[in-house]
């Protein structure tokens, strides 16, 4: 049930929009202190705004466009905007002066159609070059400006799918339209509403985790064995360090690495409740750490799910495509260059290394592999469905690398390549 609109809400949105469009720090992580600020808010008021305030970061482009006209400041014209998007035009239109009204009639009259593209999908312009290269473009970027679902998955080392869905129906956490099954992952649950999974007891004793289901298929195409070294090159808060260890039924040697130890240590309260016991967290300082050369020569499996712009968690993460720069995306290519060139040092004949992105761009995904392939004649690239097998199966490999995008998979946009040492 949505709560009755009143024009507060529109200025609490503004105020949010007015520090987040500074673009100097994530938006999640404004809204999270703009919350604490704001504590006498309940759950559902919360949910509004950020619901609202998101849609203005995915349509800001085009709802700039609209905002030019009109009366008042722009931050508010831009938070009915957003607000359309969770209430009814009359809903809004009923709290409006009569000036306010004709404006918010005269652009949900615009035929967007007529807009050109980079109003139209609300993008940068450096960007969309990039982007109308790919194949089915303009589905993509309408796929990236469309709120992503909430994924969960259950903890293989405790629980398999039907038990957590039983689970669901016996203390009714959720209502059967509003959940379904992830299309490709055996783990996966898709929620179309937005619970307090934070308490929920199957939640806080580790039987269930949040991951997107192009993340839960990377962690298949590492394929861990129960007495494999593996090691999360970019681990950061442990999210695929979760799935790789229940793989491995909690043997074998895990290591999660990552240069940035406070992200590492958000690991810990997840790794305890989800009862595994092989995950060593190693905090490094740069991808040639001692550490990491001790792992020379030793490792099964090395994953690289290696920084990179996330431009394919636009859906999640909005402000990211007007927070990131040409020279942001030469900087990350450059690093994830480095990045790889080191973990490959760590795996043995024999076995693979595994390097993913959330990213859209090929600069940092297919362009990647090529160069690294060029320079490094004793890897060899597998195909990811050879590595999927009947585990997962309804995946095309483009070129034998993985390319997973919302407009076709219903993921995140992925980027996954799997290389074999072979000398």
């Amino acid at each position: 049930m949505k709560l009755k609109l009143s024009y507060l809400r529109v200025f609490q949105i503004a105020e949010v929009l007015e520090e987040i469009l500074k673009f100097k720090y994530p938006a999640d992580s404004v809204l999270s202190n703009w919350f604490k600020n704001n504590k006498k808010l309940g759950h559902k008021d919360r949910g509004i705004v950020a619901s609202a305030v998101f849609d203005v970061l995915r349509n800001l482009r085009k709802y700039r466009n609209y905002a030019q006209s009109g009366v008042g400041p722009e931050n508010q014209r831009l938070a009915l905007l957003g607000l359309n998007s969770i209430y009814s035009a009359d809903e809004i239109k009923s709290m409006l002066k009569e000036d306010q009204e004709q404006w918010f009639d005269r652009v949900l009259n615009i035929d967007e159609s007529s807009l050109n593209d980079l109003v139209k999908y609300s993008v940068p312009e450096w960007l969309f070059n990039k982007v109308s290269q790919l194949p089915n473009y303009e589905d993509l970027l309408d796929s990236l400006n469309q709120k992503a679902p909430l994924d969960i998955r259950a903890n293989p080392l405790k629980a398999s799918r039907e038990e957590i869905l039983e689970i669901i129906k016996r203390d009714e956490l959720l209502d059967e339209i509003d959940y379904s099954l992830t299309k490709y992952s055996p783990w996966g649950i898709r929620i179309k509403t937005n619970p307090s999974l934070n308490t929920w007891d199957i939640f806080k004793s580790g039987l269930i985790e949040v991951q997107d289901e192009g993340s839960q298929i990377l962690c298949q195409l590492v394929s861990p064995k129960r007495s494999d070294w593996v090691v999360d090159f970019c681990a950061g808060a442990g999210g695929k360090t979760l799935l790789l260890g229940a793989l491995m039924h909690s043997h074998g040697r895990l290591y999660a690495l990552d240069t940035a130890s406070n992200r590492l240590a958000k690991a810990k309260p997840r790794l305890a409740r989800s009862g595994l016991s092989n995950v060593t967290c190693i905090p490094i300082k740069s991808e040639n750490d001692e550490r990491v050369k001790r792992l020379f020569g030793k490792v099964d499996k090395v994953l690289v799910d290696a920084p990179c712009t996330g431009l394919g968690t636009l859906r999640r993460n909005p402000d990211l495509k007007w927070r990131q720069t040409p020279k942001d995306l030469q900087e990350l290519i450059e690093l994830q260059e480095k990045i790889l060139k080191a973990a490959s040092r760590c795996v043995k004949k024999g076995g693979r290394l595994i390097y993913s992105t959330c990213s859209i761009l090929p600069q940092e995904n297919q362009q990647q592999i090529e160069k690294f392939l060029s320079n490094n004649p004793e890897f060899k690239l597998i195909n990811p469905e050879k590595v999927l097998g009947d585990r997962i199966t309804g995946l095309d490999s483009h070129k034998d690398m993985l390319i997973l995008r919302p407009d076709v998979h219903g993921t995140d946009g992925f980027f996954a390549a799997v290389l074999e040492r072979v000398e």
